[in-house]
């Protein structure tokens, strides 16, 4: 064992049901995060070499590690295990989740920490990011990294994820050359999403969260359109669910209610007969955040705070 380094490190990171609220105001980019208990726990071993290992279809992943590696110029490989049940390309914040625990755990086999800068900086070369590796939840610049706010730990709330198939490339959708007129198109109602949502939190009130987020789900129709997204609102509520949200640059549909006021089988049986190709995922919102292989990992430094719009 070389002095201070551990030579292995193990970090958890949420996944996310999409965003609660995602768009544009007066020409910033940014979501409000939706955190929930699934995500990917990656384990970093230190080796001797300068080679990252691990499995072939977690590529960024392993560029996670790369980078903080060099970031702290340490003269290492490694070897990276992962275990996520999330699948990519829908949404669920499943390469996020990837790629923060991956470098958080390969600092802490170093024996040192990361700044949340570093983490964000790290997370942005990689891919464009979700927050869930932030504490609670959160709106955060998605694209550049440079703003966050943090806006309050979720009241209680479960979340049916309903994913209808296929997948969204993230790298590509946000090269779109129309995203910043069809954003326009949608700020006022994004102005009243983020309105409600904040409320929300302030309050513990579940029923304005899933306000907001519902006006951000359906004023993303014109975005990335998703065919199932009314009749499975019209579904829920009937059965007494409080809303929706979705992922703005991905496949899934949310459901949003209070733990125990929905008949969650039901309502599955429900939406299988409209839709007989969806699969779902229970899980619950929480709030984000890193969890290290001690307990809750403290990130070290300061962002930049975001002003409210």
């Amino acid at each position: 064992m070389v002095r201070g380094v551990i030579m292995y490190g193990r970090a958890r990171v949420p996944g996310a049901c999409g965003e609660l609220v995602q768009g544009m105001i007066d020409g910033d980019y940014f979501l409000i995060t939706c955190p929930i208990n699934l995500g990917s726990e990656v384990r970093v071993s230190l080796q001797p070499g300068g080679q990252v290992t691990g499995p072939g279809e977690k590529g960024k992943a392993l560029r996670a590690v790369r980078l903080t590696l060099d970031h702290l110029a340490a003269p290492w490989g490694a070897r990276v295990d992962i275990y996520n049940p999330l699948p990519p390309g829908k949404g669920l914040a499943s390469s996020t989740a990837d790629v923060v625990a991956a470098a958080v755990a390969t600092a802490e086999a170093l024996g040192t920490g990361l700044s949340l800068e570093t983490i964000t900086e790290i997370a942005l070369a990689v891919e464009p990011s979700d927050g869930t590796f932030l504490p609670g939840i959160v709106r955060f610049d998605h694209l550049q990294g440079k703003r966050w706010e943090y806006l309050g730990q979720p009241p209680p709330m479960d979340v049916l994820i309903v994913d209808p198939g296929g997948m969204v490339d993230t790298v590509l959708f946000n090269r779109r050359r129309d995203l910043v007129t069809l954003n326009l198109a949608k700020e006022e109602k994004v102005r009243q999403a983020v309105k409600l949502v904040k409320e929300g939190l302030a309050r513990g009130r579940a029923d304005l969260i899933a306000r907001g987020a519902t006006i951000s789900a359906l004023a993303n129709q014109d975005i990335l359109s998703k065919p199932e997204l009314e009749t499975i609102l019209e579904l829920a509520t009937s059965r007494g669910a409080l809303g929706v949200n979705t992922a703005h640059s991905g496949t899934v549909i949310g459901i949003l209610y209070r733990p125990g006021e929905v008949d969650v089988d039901a309502l599955e049986a429900s939406i299988r007969t409209a839709f007989p190709y969806v699969d779902f995922i229970r899980a619950t919102m929480v709030g984000g955040g890193v969890e290290g292989r001690d307990g809750p990992w403290f990130m070290k430094g300061q962002a930049t705070a975001m002003a409210g719009n």
